[in-house]
């Protein structure tokens, strides 16, 4: 029976794939074998030893502290792609409210026209040139970040008939068949910078990307352009941006990150972290998410870690044999250390994969019969092993 901590609100329809008879999933668990999570904070969080994986019900993974936990042996899952659609309509709204201003038009038909009665139309009429904001059609929109929100960001505003220039240097072979092929890429961001009329950032945030749209890159930018982050709030140095607001450098700011500094501006539109939030969303993060830990706990399987390499066999375990999967530090020597332990043993490995990641490995070694627990302790004791795991067949 595994055990499945639950630290937020979980999708019923992601939970209902685990199956009852093999799961136990609850809030409240004592030693987990995995914890489901969205934006609960885990950085104090102590794990037990018996934790293997935790699975974040969408992309972003600051919440968790995914460098340590990779040196625990435990695995770090996130769902890439399956909030993307609702976070592509996101940005398709912001790209809206940030020409037509529809918020501030709202704001004052509420305040300026309530109680007018009859001269409501005429004064309508006559206010709504405050109001004036250009089309989409024909202007330029700038991606940083193909991904799978960002492809989509960009075919969409393909179809609303927007000129697009993509940036990214990690642009996967997936992705860039996903592209329409009107999408122009651009090898620099300062190709970007120089055409685009609006701008929208969709990479995560690291040391790298940090504070990457500020003085310097706004300097760089067209005059009166319009930056949309629903990413990562750190991915926009506020200060900047609001030192171009005020000048008219940039016409408007759309941010699914709140911030005091950014509140009460007439160029700024301030969003509480919508990106995800829709029913959909939140669906197919948790199946996603619950896929991930089930082919982990049940075959070893890695796919989508943000801190472990993708690791995966093919073949079903063997007849009455072993799956050992073993987290380890990546140096020379591992394979042959665990083939010697296994021969000694008089056990035949029928499968092998060892993959890396950075400072840290994860082998899957497929074994025909049941390795003892004598095999099993020689191998943990093994310098640079971090946990064996033997799922049996």
């Amino acid at each position: 029976m595994f055990k499945i901590q639950t630290l937020n609100k979980i999708s019923v329809v992601g939970l209902n794939n685990f199956p009852r008879d093999n799961y136990e999933v609850a809030s409240e668990l004592n030693n987990p074998d995995a914890i489901l999570v969205r934006s609960a904070d885990m950085h104090e969080m102590t794990l037990s030893e018996n934790t293997k994986a935790v699975a974040r019900a969408g992309a972003g993974t600051n919440n968790i502290p995914c460098k340590e936990l990779a040196e625990k042996g435990v695995v770090v899952f996130n769902t890439p792609g399956a909030n993307a659609n609702a976070v592509k309509e996101l940005v398709i709204l912001a790209l809206l409210i940030s020409s037509r201003p529809v918020v501030a038009a709202n704001k004052w038909v509420n305040t300026e026209l309530t109680g007018k009665g009859d001269e409501i139309a005429a004064l309508a009429e006559k206010g709504k040139s405050k109001f004036v904001g250009p089309e989409l059609k024909g202007k330029t929109l700038g991606v940083i970040g193909l991904g799978a929100i960002g492809a989509q960001v960009a075919n969409t505003a393909i179809a609303l008939g927007m000129n697009v220039i993509g940036y990214d240097p990690f642009l996967s072979v997936k992705a860039a068949l996903s592209l329409d092929h009107n999408v122009k890429v651009s090898e620099t961001l300062e190709g970007i910078y120089a055409k685009a009329d609006y701008i929208t950032i969709h990479v995560p945030q690291t040391d790298e990307t940090k504070g990457m749209i500020n003085a310097a890159s706004i300097k760089t930018m067209k005059d009166g352009v319009r930056i949309i982050n629903l990413a990562r709030g750190g991915l926009v140095n506020n200060a900047d941006i609001l030192a171009a607001l005020e000048s008219g450098k940039v016409s408007a700011h759309v941010t699914d990150f709140a911030d005091e500094a950014l509140m009460n501006n007439d160029k700024v539109i301030c969003l509480p972290h919508l990106g995800a939030s829709t029913p959909e969303a939140e669906d197919n993060c948790a199946v996603m998410a619950v896929k991930e830990l089930r082919d982990f706990l049940e075959t070893g399987a890695i796919t989508n870690s943000v801190n472990f390499p993708r690791a995966t066999i093919d073949s079903q375990i063997p007849a009455n044999g072993t799956r050992l999967c073993i987290p380890h530090k990546n140096v020379p020597g591992m394979i042959a250390k665990f083939t010697t332990i296994l021969g000694d043993a008089k056990l035949n490995i029928a499968g092998i994969v060892d993959q890396s990641r950075g400072d840290i490995a994860y082998a899957m070694i497929d074994v025909d019969g049941k390795v003892g627990e004598e095999s099993l302790k020689l191998l943990k004791n093994c310098e640079a092993v971090i946990s064996v795991r033997p799922i049996y067949a």
